[in-house]
């Protein structure tokens, strides 16, 4: 394919018996719970998050007024928050300055407001934890916990009142119900004084014994995908969603004017059901992070000019309030800061996603087929040179830490069904997990990788080519592999990822999901389940 027509191309964690995963860090700035077990013989019951809500609804509110339709509605208004429908009456979702929240929104209330689930999670409920604070500058007030396990037609209270302080606090509630059960949050007292609500986290209690291996997704993971390395230079647009305009150089000299990817896609992704179409955001992953949310999980962008740090507690971006780094083609080399912060984000527990192109033995010229490698910005890097110099110039360990190293050239596949055929736990996941089966993959000019278990012997290959030996260290299409408590997914070309939409003047190819009617491909799966496993979601 010419290269400028093919431009780029629920839950429970479940573990072995005697083993289990703990989650990494909580989407919205909380710590997930760890999975507790009992273990006997060779079953293990395991206790995990079910359900995550905190309220971070992106750039504009769903309900900025206390009753929306019709003005004091004793009924309260209805909202979509993940994909799941809540009702909110003498509440909102707010983000003033007086609004005590842990991420950029939280509930507010008044009065006898309340928060009702208008959905039930399936697998019981061992325990719930939530935040709560007194709006600033307001008198402290009661608030309870309710739950109902009849779909709504009556409720009781867990616990005792809870009386609010001026920091936001974290209390648990024990419930210990199995089945289908509900919750509600509700003002008790101080009239118009305000409180805060955040962070609500249900733990499941499935009840019986479970056998390991099998379970669904973990919802309320935060994805942040990267445009801040110039994904969308020339003909490319490896974002979600994009407004504006921004000037970035391309390889062939000059510049070009390309949409600007915002941080927050807009329409809200409060909108997005189950039938939503990828269109809905304008960006060549749209349809990527579009199944991510349908799944329950939220994303956001890192615009170009947006610091890139971990543990800087004045960056709302800052990684570590993320449970995964999705970088797809970037153009422009990590500065050493940005690579000590990805570095440490990964080590501590963070995901990276790690897509790449095809290149040649140099920048200077064409490639092997005759076309310009990927350095869309005439920097002299493209995105094989961006991650090899991440793993091997990061000042922590420079020895190919995830164990591998990308090759420089250009292969097309179309496809391999060289795949992974082994026991590997974490790759039965991304191959067969809860996106599906993905049994084949296609490049379109795109590059590969060799292993190196001697500097990670986590590294496990997924893809290989199909001329090369499968289980072997050469000609590797797609990984995956673990660095300190964190995991990385590798795919060495952006074309399986591309949606085919986005900037109406680059040229884009569907490798997402145009290769069906061939048959031969299964990339929304793959990439799905590769980025479900990196969030520890599954």
């Amino acid at each position: 394919m010419n290269y400028f027509n093919k431009i780029k191309l629920s839950a429970l964690v479940l573990a072995a018996a005697g083993s289990l995963f703990t989650s990494c860090q909580k989407s919205e700035g909380v710590k997930a719970p760890v999975a507790s077990a009992t273990v006997a013989g060779n079953s293990v019951q395991v206790q995990s998050v079910s359900l995550t809500q905190g309220f971070e609804v992106g750039s504009t509110s769903p309900k900025t007024a206390y009753d929306v339709s019709p003005t004091g509605s004793s009924s309260g208004d209805n909202v979509t928050l993940s994909g799941n429908s809540w009702n909110l009456y003498d509440a909102l979702i707010g983000n003033l300055t007086a609004d005590i929240k842990a991420g950029s929104w939280s509930v507010r209330m008044r009065n006898t407001g309340k928060i009702t689930m208008l959905f039930d999670v399936t697998t019981g409920i061992s325990t719930i934890t939530l935040k709560s604070a007194t709006y600033s500058g307001d008198a402290a007030s009661t608030w309870g916990l309710f739950y109902s396990t009849n779909g709504g037609s009556s409720w009781t209270q867990s616990g005792s009142a809870i009386t609010t302080t001026s920091a936001l606090t974290l209390k648990t509630f024990t419930i210990t119900q199995t089945g289908n059960v509900r919750i509600e949050v509700r003002k008790l007292s101080g009239g118009s004084n305000r409180i805060n609500i955040d962070d609500i986290t249900i733990n499941d209690n499935p009840g019986g014994t479970i056998p390991p291996g099998g379970g669904s997704v973990i919802t309320g993971k935060k994805f942040l995908f990267d445009a801040s390395h110039l994904e969308n230079a020339g003909s490319a647009d490896w974002q979600i969603d994009a407004d504006g305009t921004e000037s970035v150089p391309m390889y062939t000299g000059g510049t070009t004017t390309e949409t600007k990817a915002q941080r927050f896609p807009t329409p809200s992704y409060t909108g997005i059901t189950a039938s939503t179409p990828e269109n809905y955001w304008k960006g060549a992953m749209s349809a990527w992070a579009v199944e991510l949310v349908k799944k329950g999980e939220l994303v956001e962008t890192l615009p170009n000019g947006t610091a890139l740090t971990y543990g800087d507690a004045s960056n709302v971006q800052d990684l570590s309030n993320y449970d995964v780094f999705v970088v797809v083609e970037p153009n422009r080399l990590f500065t050493a800061a940005e690579k000590t912060a990805i570095m440490n984000f990964v080590a501590n527990g963070g995901g990276l996603v790690m897509i790449a192109d095809h290149t040649a033995a140099t920048t200077a010229g064409t490639d092997a087929n005759g076309y310009n490698p990927s350095d869309r910005d005439g920097d002299g890097y493209d995105s094989p040179r961006v991650w090899n110099d991440l793993m091997t110039n990061n000042g922590i360990n420079n020895n190919n830490p995830f164990g591998f190293t990308i090759n420089y050239v250009d292969i097309s596949e179309g496809p391999s069904t060289n795949v992974y055929a082994g026991t590997d736990a974490n790759a039965a996941k991304v191959l067969n997990g809860a996106a599906g089966a993905a049994p084949k993959l296609a490049f379109y000019n795109g590059s590969v990788a060799t292993l190196t278990p001697a500097t990670n012997a986590n590294v496990q290959g997924l893809f290989w080519r199909n001329s090369v030996s499968n289980g072997g260290n050469a000609g590797v299409m797609a990984l995956l592999s673990t660095y300190g408590s964190g995991r990385i997914f590798f795919v060495g070309d952006s074309s399986p990822s591309d949606d085919g939409t986005g900037d109406t003047n680059d040229n884009l190819f569907n490798g997402w999901s145009g290769d069906s009617p061939s048959g031969f491909t299964s990339h929304p799966a793959l990439h799905l389940n590769g980025a479900l496993w990196a969030a520890k979601a599954q």
